[in-house]
């Protein structure tokens, strides 16, 4: 095939690909019916404000997912059939506090995946130029290289929940004394806990505004706590919950085991500040031993040598 050929190919693939996303586009754009028509019918529930009358979404809301949407949910179920354990990806991403589904998880590895894979593809190509034999090494190469960025995401979502259960961990003695000045002050649980939502950010007190919610809709007390207890990956957060949730039914001093709920995630902080610091101890001698030590030798027994080579007749 000519260069010309080849050039009207080329042209009439990116014109087709242009098309397709301005007419996908233009299709995103418009406003929906319901959206314009729920508004003024007052009678019916609004699509959107009933959990169970919610616009199901799959895929995120991008032009990638826009154009590419039936094809990254066919490769995202064949991931989840791949991989499975939906439970526990489920968990992790209430662990992460992240307003998605496992479903859009899977979208997003797919994404990682097909990012990683054309990477490996370009490389592939790249080296295929200078040795064209190297075409099922490239192969394995790519796939290799979807498989990680599927896994890569998986592995970034466990270092999300890692990074928002340290942050939670750094805020919660704070609220903690906070809860219990307001309860010694006089206020009931449920008053405390609402002045300390709303003077308070970060995210423990995203958690604790989603069980003064539950209060406000019915849910008991306790009941409420033994749901932070549960969705909690902290085990320091969880024996909190529970202590609230005891002391409310019980009638305990509510203010005391707050204090002590504090107290003990200080105590345990100072122990894992106190190991981190012994682990990077044996880190900072590794300069020491393979750096500093050899160069100390080395001039204190080179003078030594130069001048046992010169008296040596």
């Amino acid at each position: 095939m000519t260069t010309t050929i080849w050039g009207a190919l080329l042209g009439a693939l990116a014109g087709t690909g242009v098309l397709v996303v301005a007419a996908r586009l233009r299709e995103h754009g418009r406003t929906r019916m319901a959206t314009r028509v729920l508004p003024y019918v007052r009678d019916l529930p609004r699509i959107g404000a009933t959990p169970a009358l919610a616009v199901a979404t799959a895929a995120p809301v991008s032009v990638v997912s826009g154009v590419f949407g039936p094809p990254l949910r066919s490769a995202a179920d064949a991931v989840e059939r791949v991989l499975g354990g939906a439970t526990s990806v489920r968990r992790r991403l209430d662990r992460a506090g992240l307003d998605k589904t496992v479903h859009d998880l899977r979208i997003e590895q797919v994404m990682w995946g097909l990012a990683a894979f054309a990477a490996a593809a370009v490389w592939s190509l790249v080296r295929a130029v200078s040795d064209p034999s190297s075409l099922v090494s490239s192969l394995l190469l790519c796939a290799a290289a979807f498989a990680c960025g599927v896994l890569g995401r998986d592995h970034h979502l466990s270092s999300q929940v890692a990074a928002r259960e340290r942050r939670i961990l750094q805020e919660f003695p704070t609220l903690a004394e906070l809860l219990a000045l307001a309860v010694a002050a006089g206020e009931s649980p449920v008053a405390a806990l609402d002045r300390v939502v709303r003077r308070s950010g970060g995210e423990l007190s995203r958690e604790l505004g989603r069980v003064l919610a539950a209060i406000r809709t019915g849910e008991p007390v306790a009941a409420a706590f033994d749901g932070l207890a549960a969705r909690t990956g902290i085990a320091l957060v969880a024996r909190f919950a529970e202590g609230v949730a005891v002391a409310v039914e019980r009638g305990t001093p509510l203010a005391e085991v707050l204090h002590a709920q504090a107290a003990d995630v200080r105590e345990a902080g100072r122990r894992g500040l106190i190991e981190a610091a012994a682990r990077k101890e044996v880190f900072m001698m590794v300069p020491v031993v393979f750096l500093v030590l050899p160069v100390t030798i080395l001039f204190a027994f080179w003078p030594g040598a130069v001048g046992i080579g010169f008296s040596t007749p």
